[in-house]
């Protein structure tokens, strides 16, 4: 308009327009085209390892998953279901798939349900993230109430397999939370969204301690401290295969095989061991008394018997 009423030049105005308005429009189709992909990812990535209200989450805010790599505390459950090797030769395939499959149907429920992502299933065991890719406040306090459930359940589950002659074992659970570096991992072919780092490696170390001291969920101290509501007994500080310092793990008190047992016997039970008193081994051999299918107590008993003392316990095994 300038150029008209100054210099008498006039500019054919409607193809820049229309050039303008078409550009746009493309622009605007693009950007929706790379905002469902972005939706579609989300959704294949995340929708088989996490609860739906989660993935809602990560489409909706698809900034909230950096796929990167960052360092973030995680806390990180893993389960393993005790002599299901043996038992795979032993049943036929039928039996076999139906178990697992009904197993881990429900297993992954429950962690889902309690905010965790399934990161990677093996065979039975199941690798479990909490504080991803959602940032969670409460992880620690999440994974433990999944592993109390699910140690329930697993409990119940075996006990019905028993009923028809499937000797099925227990399932054990380790937990540990700590800082990681999480976020999409490997090569060409094949990404992963995971985590890794010490916190992981220790994690799984607890689930497989269970089996020397005779408990089926340890945590370790890192998670006691950031958790509520919920009784823990110490176990001891255990000096975990590859380690030269000892952490501080704990049982939780919600499904012991003895209801029986007073959390407060059992802790100036403990004090007496960890102060290397000459009464822990009397006091012990009370507890085992009164309850005696209370495997925890049995293994600091025979710790006892043979001499031991104090409440560091190197694991010699992973």
């Amino acid at each position: 308009m300038l150029l008209f009423v100054i210099a008498n030049i006039a500019i054919k105005i409607l193809p820049p327009v229309l050039a303008l308005i078409f550009s746009s429009l493309l622009s605007i189709v693009y950007q929706w085209r790379v905002e469902q992909a972005k939706r579609r990812f989300v959704h294949q990535a995340f929708s088989k390892y996490m609860s739906r209200s989660y993935v809602d989450q990560l489409v909706a805010n698809p900034d909230q998953l950096k796929v990167s790599g960052e360092h973030r505390e995680m806390t990180f459950l893993f389960t393993d279901l005790a002599g299901f090797t043996p038992l795979t030769e032993e049943l036929a395939p039928d039996t076999l798939v139906s178990l697992i499959n009904e197993y881990l149907d429900k297993t992954c429920e429950i962690v889902t349900r309690h905010g965790g992502m399934v990161a990677c299933v093996v065979g039975d065991a199941l690798h479990v993230l909490f504080n991803a890719p959602v940032y969670q406040a409460d992880h620690a306090q999440r994974a433990v109430d999944a592993a109390i459930e699910l140690d329930a359940f697993c409990q119940n589950f075996a006990a019905l397999q028993h009923a028809q002659g499937i000797p099925l074992d227990v399932t054990r659970i380790g937990i540990n939370t700590g800082v990681t570096v999480v976020g999409n991992f490997g090569g060409k072919e094949r990404i992963e969204y995971t985590a890794m780092g010490d916190a992981i490696n220790t994690a799984a170390r607890l689930e497989s301690v269970n089996k020397y001291l005779g408990t089926r969920v340890c945590v370790s101290e890192s998670t006691v401290e950031q958790c509520s509501g919920i009784t823990f007994r110490p176990i001891g500080s255990l000096v975990l295969k590859g380690k030269s310092e000892g952490i501080s793990v704990f049982e939780p008190m919600e499904n012991l095989p003895s209801k029986s047992i007073d959390q407060d016997v059992y802790i100036d039970a403990y004090k007496k061991i960890e102060t290397q008193d000459l009464g822990a081994l009397d006091a012990f051999r009370e507890l085992a008394s009164s309850c005696p299918d209370d495997p925890l107590v049995s293994f600091h008993l025979n710790r006892l018997k043979s001499g031991e003392s104090g409440t560091t316990i190197v694991m010699n095994e992973k």
